[in-house]
């Protein structure tokens, strides 16, 4: 029996490196975290990042009571977070070592359940499923649920691909002396987006992998805070260029060490991953930013050979980076903008070369639109516009299901679901059903009741199945239509509440959201935020 597999709780064997700078407010409840996993947590490594808010202090009164805690201080701050992990790395002396950032949490379980895996496997890497905390909500969203669904060992990182959308270091357990045998680090000094490099070095090792459905890491984003994380803060194009080097070197990296396959795969995921995410936003920038964005990434894709557009070719991704590549400067960012969305939104117009070929406009007539309609009904980029009519004695959804070059209607649109979903943490849904009709040789429509009291107060995401005659199902968004009105703020009489303050509103991918205070406290209370957002 090989020595791993001898007990189902070792002595302890992991290493868990805490890194952090600044954050004084949350390091010590990371720490608890790593140290709560029980005894097959050896040691904790926290290091800091030459704090100055009295971090490393705080650390120290916490290594005075805790004996598996160590405080490491780095004598100058790297400005990124790769060179303070590496610091951790050569610090460990457990066979097993994790990543944990200081503003995030390891769940319970988190350590037992990779290193159980771990040993039954002989894994040089074992990977669970990390969640994205939205903070304050408390909404929570899987990373890259799919790879995770059910337990897996792989011999080699190439037999599933998809592995390169988790680009995340800190949801994985690493064997120690893996990474010390193949001099894997990270990249040293301020280089953002340094998981991604870091991830293609240890798949181009080809380790073997086990991979797990267990919860094991809690990643928090918190949008309002004062500093934002790396990750988050993309108003800057130079973050887009940072982002850009990371993938092109982690593309370098598995292509040179024979992993073509996996090469590929990364650069596949470039396109539907991170273009989708930045064109979704780009709208929100100005022109100058719209202009070097465009530039700069019309200059990346000129490095893509046949092959690299060859992977999903019916994916939104290709055709994006395939009408930035065509075009000199910006052009149809709203309409981009919601191909991006997730699921991808086609909308009008809907434009044909002479011999019918579908294209993406009359002007840009290179720029096919076929394989992008050869995708199953389940995966159409249909195109749903939404208008919510708030009304004191009934309020409405109104709904246009758009055709798409003879698919829909090919398929035979039945009915649409239409689902409420919060975003405060509850995951609570309302639901209604309702048959779409014909109107007019290019739509249909549906109209359906909405119980604004019902909902009651928060944030409420828009959710649509629309179902056709074969069987099929497709799950999307819908478009918030503007203009006219239609995305004002409007208080509404209600028997409940006495009154509801409803606001529609379109997100950053334009799909249709809505947010309900209600009572006069909570209408005060909007009141009141908006004041000191515009004292502000």
């Amino acid at each position: 029996m090989h020595p791993e597999t001898r007990a189902p709780h070792p002595a302890p064997q992991v290493g868990v490196v805490v890194i952090g700078y600044d954050d004084a407010a949350h390091v010590a409840d990371a720490v608890r975290s790593a140290l709560a996993q029980g005894p097959a947590v050896g040691e904790v490594v926290a290091v800091d990042d030459c704090s100055t808010d009295g971090s490393a202090e705080l650390l120290d009164r916490l290594a005075a009571g805790e004996p598996r805690l160590r405080v490491v201080r780095r004598d100058a701050n790297s400005g990124g977070c790769g060179s303070p992990r590496n610091t951790g790395i050569d610090a460990v002396t457990m066979p097993y070592v994790m990543f944990l950032d200081s503003d995030d949490l390891l769940p319970p379980g988190a350590v037992d359940a990779l290193l159980a895996a771990a040993a039954e496997a002989r894994a040089d890497v074992t990977a669970g499923l990390c969640v994205r905390r939205e903070l304050p909500s408390g909404r929570e969203q899987p990373w890259e649920a799919p790879l995770y669904a059910e337990p897996a060992v792989l011999a080699r990182p190439a037999q599933h691909p998809r592995l390169v959308h988790d680009t995340l270091c800190v949801n994985k357990l690493y064997r120690t002396a893996f990474l010390d045998t193949h001099g894997i680090r990270f990249p040293e000094g301020r280089f953002l987006y340094e998981d991604i490099v870091f991830t293609a070095r240890v798949l181009a090792a080809a380790p073997r992998m086990a991979l797990i459905p267990d919860r094991v890491y809690v990643w928090h984003v918190r949008r309002s805070a004062e500093r934002l994380s790396l990750s988050l803060d993309r108003g800057c194009v130079d973050n887009w260029k940072a982002r850009t080097r990371a993938c092109e070197l982690a593309y370098d990296i598995l292509l040179s060490s024979g992993q073509k396959e996996l090469a590929r795969a990364a650069r596949t995921k470039f396109l539907d991953h991170e273009v989708r995410m930045y064109v979704r936003e780009l709208g929100l920038r100005d022109a100058e930013y719209q202009r070097a964005w465009w530039a700069h990434t019309r200059e990346y894709l000129t490095r893509y050979d046949a092959a690299d557009w060859e992977l999903n070719p019916g994916g939104p991704g290709r055709l994006l980076g395939r009408i930035v590549l065509e075009s000199p400067e910006p052009r149809d960012l709203p309409r981009l903008k919601e191909l991006a969305a997730r699921p991808a939104r086609l909308l009008p117009p809907y434009a044909r070369t002479s011999d019918g070929t579908p294209v993406w406009s009359a002007d840009l007539p290179q720029v096919s639109l076929a394989p992008l309609l050869t995708r199953r009904t389940g995966l159409l980029p249909v195109a749903v516009d939404a208008e919510l009519r708030p009304r004191a004695r009934g309020s409405r959804l109104c709904l246009r299901l758009h055709e798409l070059y003879g698919r829909v209607a090919e398929a035979g649109p039945r009915e649409v679901e239409v689902e409420w979903r919060s975003r405060n943490g509850g995951g609570t849904a309302r639901r209604a059903t309702a048959a779409l009709t014909p109107s007019g040789p290019d739509g249909w429509s549906a109209e359906l009741p909405v119980d604004l009291a019902g909902l009651g107060e928060g944030t409420w995401d828009l959710r649509v199945t629309v179902r056709f005659a074969d069987g099929a199902s497709r799950r999307a968004t819908a478009h918030a239509l503007a203009g006219a009105g239609r995305l004002r703020r409007q208080a509404v009489p209600s028997a409940r509440y006495g009154v509801l303050l409803v606001q529609p509103y379109a997100t950053h991918s334009g799909a249709l959201a809505l947010r309900v205070a209600t009572g006069v406290r909570g209408v005060t209370k909007v009141a009141r935020g908006r004041l000191r957002r515009l004292l502000h």
